[in-house]
């Protein structure tokens, strides 16, 4: 039997249906009538819980700094198809997706100005996650690190890399165990990618989509995810999961941008520069760290040593010769991730 290998046409079908009703805001910088700017922000899955709460503290800045109020419109899926969303018509003024690769290509639409990552501190990166295992209460599989995803009988779950972010960071972080066990062999590397990926039960296309699927709908023995959404799924199920950290990982780097041409022609430019420099404050920093996020203060990030284990050792994206490479690949049409699916599916 195949895999539920779930593009989620219909999914996608819902994110362009959302941007369609985004295109609809903030045409006006008096969108409710009273001379409130509206605001912007195609964000990615897992970051819903972090901007409710930091459009608050944000909004309370705005006013205080400016004497005028300011309104923020919130839009999550996974991070490819929200990047797709911007390009086909979203009025988004920022994206705060899960990786560059998904804002660069909002770049080649001339919606967003080229070198935009230098536009911010640490490569317009306001904070970062790694990928981590999700397991039941008890961890009834015994799972520990990466060789356990492929051992008969353990139902993984994982999203899907053509629409998710998170999933080719989840990829990615496999691969690098992989490449580091089998001392650089990349045909023993392929090999056991395809044991995991056969193990995958269900790819959902977004990561908040399969976070729902191992634990509301309890499918899978493991998720592969976010460390914040690990994180964040423990906080909401107390004494239902435990989180694993396995030996090796990769520092996933969540990206913000202005999107310039659109932020531009609404006079929104210099407020949504600002809703993105004050991620950088010491007060969202502190929040970041509180829903899971790595701070990219250093100093910040140490006062939370006891949420995240800093020790792991962590692969970049750079390792790869950065995303551009990391696509042509393994995520590209008929890329390594498409012949290993095909091996898997042909293999059932």
């Amino acid at each position: 039997m195949k895999k539920k290998h779930i593009i989620a046409i219909l999914a996608f079908t819902a994110v362009l249906a959302a941007a369609g009703a985004l295109a609809g805001c903030g045409r006006s910088d008096t969108a409710d009538g009273g001379g409130t700017m509206t605001l912007t922000n195609v964000s990615y899955d897992p970051t819903r819980e972090l901007y409710k709460e930091y459009n608050e503290l944000f909004q309370k800045h705005y006013r205080e700094t400016t004497g005028k109020d300011i309104r923020i419109i919130q839009s999550h899926g996974g991070s490819g198809s929200q990047a797709r969303s911007v390009i086909e018509g979203s009025r988004a003024d920022v994206v705060t997706l899960a990786l560059a690769h998904d804002i660069s290509l909002i770049e080649r639409a001339g919606l967003i100005h080229e070198g935009w990552q230098s536009d911010f501190a640490n490569d317009s990166a306001p904070y970062t996650s790694t990928i981590v295992f999700l397991v039941r209460k008890g961890n009834p599989k015994g799972i520990r690190d990466w060789d356990d995803l492929v051992k008969p009988g353990v139902s993984v779950i994982t999203p899907d890399p053509k629409s998710s972010g998170g999933a080719c960071w989840n990829f990615l972080a496999a691969w690098s165990w992989g490449l580091d066990h089998f001392g650089g062999n990349e045909i023993k590397t392929r090999a056991f990618m395809t044991d995991l990926y056969r193990n995958v039960t269900v790819m959902d296309s977004g990561a908040r989509g399969s976070t729902t699927t191992f634990v509301e709908n309890g499918q899978g023995d493991v998720l592969i995810a976010w460390e914040n959404e690990a994180l964040y799924s423990m906080r909401e199920y107390p004494d239902k999961f435990e989180l694993v950290v396995p030996s090796i990982s990769i520092m996933a780097q969540p990206s913000v941008a202005v999107v310039d041409r659109l932020a531009r022609r609404k006079g929104h430019e210099e407020a949504a520069r600002q809703y993105l420099q004050y991620l950088y404050s010491d007060e969202a920093q502190e929040l970041a760290a509180k829903n899971g996020f790595r701070p990219s203060n250093p100093d910040i990030l140490q006062r939370y040593a006891d949420r995240f284990d800093l020790h792991v050792k962590l692969t970049k994206i750079s390792d790869f010769g950065g995303w551009e490479a990391a696509y042509v690949k393994f995520f590209n049409d008929d890329a390594l991730f498409d012949k290993i699916m095909a091996d898997v599916n042909g293999n059932e």
